[in-house]
């Protein structure tokens, strides 16, 4: 599909297209199995696959119906668009349609074409090539949700009686309130979970660690004590964060804002940074805390071992 756009892209039509490839297995006893010729951008949370629209990654408690009420929309908007313009062009004429057809591709093309990217989504590359085509990217949830009340897609969504502008606000409103209340569960669970389950443990670790100097001491051998004061260290670093995101729970009195817009904002700026810095010192006391004390699965055991 990318060869066929830009194809189109160079000299106004395509004329070919790649025929699929054969995939070696390296088994004799096989035939030959042909390759899909298909794009597949796996790293891409929402692919284009040929004739439809992949959403990969969608949350439990999540639904597409949203999205795709909003794609539809865009695709009857296009659709809308392109009709005109070969009506336009054609004048009812059957036999200017194909040219009128050509020319209208190639100008899509050009003037949409920096959306088509087959490369790797996650890479640094790709961000500063889609700054470089002019591409918005937007990492914040809560600064995404704005540009749902653009007056652009207010116009669309009232052009086609999909909704009304105040059913957009609503909706807008909404988003706004769930990313406040998910972040509030994530808030909640990572300092109980962190102030009752780790810090814990990595206490334990920690009073293992000053016995077995104190024992060395008492035998005049000498401990090295470089452990034992990282882990400290890190049990102090995990406090002051769990002090930091307390305060920003619920009821705690940091976290009054009732403005649906402006609670999202807090949230995200202030929030998620706090959870954010209580997994990095957890993160660093699981490099130093001897497995046998850590009472949860690591990184590694998730990642490696089955």
């Amino acid at each position: 599909l990318a060869d066929v756009f830009e194809q189109i892209k160079k000299s106004g039509s395509a004329t070919s297209s790649k025929q699929p490839s054969v995939m070696t297995v390296g088994v004799d006893t096989l035939p030959p199995l042909p390759k899909d010729a298909g794009d597949r951008n796996r790293t891409s949370p929402f692919a284009f696959t040929g004739n439809k629209f992949e959403f990969r990654a969608v949350g439990s408690s999540q639904s597409l119906s949203g999205p795709l009420v909003a794609l539809n929309t865009i695709m009857t908007e296009a659709l809308d668009e392109i009709a005109t313009e070969l009506e336009k062009a054609t004048g009812g004429d059957p036999s200017k349609l194909a040219p009128a057809v050509q020319s209208l591709l190639k100008k899509i093309v050009d003037a949409h074409g920096a959306v088509i990217f087959n490369g790797d989504g996650y890479s640094e590359e790709w961000h500063k090539e889609a700054e470089k085509r002019g591409l918005p990217n937007i990492p914040q949830t809560v600064d995404a949700l704005a540009f749902i009340t653009e007056p652009s897609v207010i116009s669309m969504f009232e052009k086609y009686n999909v909704l009304t502008a105040r059913e957009v606000q609503s909706r807008e409103s909404i988003y706004y309130e769930q990313y406040v209340l998910t972040l509030n569960v994530e808030a909640n669970l990572t300092y109980e979970v962190a102030k009752t389950i780790i810090y814990p443990a990595a206490v334990r670790y920690q009073s293992e660690l000053a016995a077995a100097a104190a024992n060395c001491k008492a035998a005049g051998v000498q401990f090295e004590s470089a452990v034992l004061v990282k882990v400290t260290g890190l049990i102090a670093e995990l406090l002051a964060k769990l002090d930091a995101l307390e305060g920003l729970l619920p009821g705690s009195g940091g976290h009054g804002v009732a403005e649906p817009k402006a609670a999202a904002m807090h949230t995200a700026h202030h929030v998620k940074p706090a959870i954010n810095a209580v997994r990095a010192a957890v993160d660093a006391l699981e490099g130093v805390v001897a497995d046998d004390f850590w009472p949860l699965p690591t990184y590694q055991e998730m990642l490696f071992i089955k």
